[in-house]
C-alpha cells in the first residue's frame, strides 16, 4: 500500500469518525509513532507531488491538518502546518479535487479553514461547509466563525502559542468556551 492509501485507509477506517474529534492519550501516542516521521518530511516539501491528485491532496490535509493536533496535543507543533494545510486545501478546491471525495472524509479539504485564525479563512469554511457538507459540519463552521468574530483568535491556544488571554477570553473559557458558543450558534 502506497503512503496516500495508508493515510486516508488509517484515518478513516482505524481511526475512523468517531474518533476523529474524540481522541485519547493513545490514539495520540499511535499516530505520533506512525505518522510524525511521514510528517516531518512532508512539512519540508518531500510529498508536495501529492497534491497532484485529489487521494492525495486528502492525505496532504490530513497529514498536515488534523494529524499535528494528535500527535502534538498540548504543544505548539499541533498548530506548525497549518498554513501548509490551508495551501493544499486552498489548490484542491480550485480544481475541484474536494467534490472527487465522498462525505465524511470530503470534511478535511474545509477544516484547515475552520482551524485558521483569520476571519476571512472562516468565511470561506462556512460558506464551502453550507454548500458542500451535511448540517452538522456547518453549524461546527459556525461556531468557529463566531469565535474568531468575537475574539480574532482561538482562546483555547493562548498558553500554548505564548500569549496572554485577556478577561474577556479567560470568562469564555472558564465558561464552557467552543462547547458554549456551539451551544449558542446551535439556537
Amino acid at each position: 500500500m502506497d503512503e496516500i492509501t495508508e493515510v486516508i485507509a488509517y484515518w478513516h477506517d482505524d481511526v475512523g469518525p468517531d474518533r476523529w474529534y474524540n481522541a485519547t492519550p493513545e490514539l495520540d501516542a499511535e499516530i505520533r509513532t506512525r505518522y510524525q516521521g511521514l510528517w516531518e518530511r512532508a512539512r519540508t516539501g518531500a510529498c508536495d507531488d501529492w497534491a497532484q491528485s485529489a487521494v492525495g491532496a486528502l492525505a496532504l490535509c490530513i497529514l498536515f491538518d488534523q494529524m499535528p493536533r494528535n500527535m502534538f496535543r498540548g504543544e505548539k507543533l499541533a498548530f506548525a502546518t497549518d498554513a501548509q494545510a490551508r495551501k493544499v486545501a486552498d489548490a484542491a478546491i480550485e480544481r475541484g479535487f474536494d467534490m472527487e471525495i465522498v462525505d465524511p472524509l470530503r470534511q478535511f479539504f474545509y477544516v484547515p479553514f475552520m482551524h485558521s485564525e483569520s476571519l476571512a479563512d472562516q468565511e470561506r469554511g462556512v460558506r464551502l461547509a453550507a454548500e458542500r457538507m451535511p448540517d452538522e459540519h456547518l453549524l461546527h463552521a459556525k461556531a468557529h466563525r463566531a469565535v474568531i468574530a468575537r475574539f480574532g483568535r482561538f482562546p483555547w491556544r493562548n498558553e500554548l502559542v505564548g500569549r496572554y488571554s485577556s478577561d474577556e477570553e479567560a470568562v469564555f473559557l472558564w465558561q464552557g468556551g467552543y462547547e458554549r458558543m456551539l451551544a449558542h450558534v446551535a439556537r
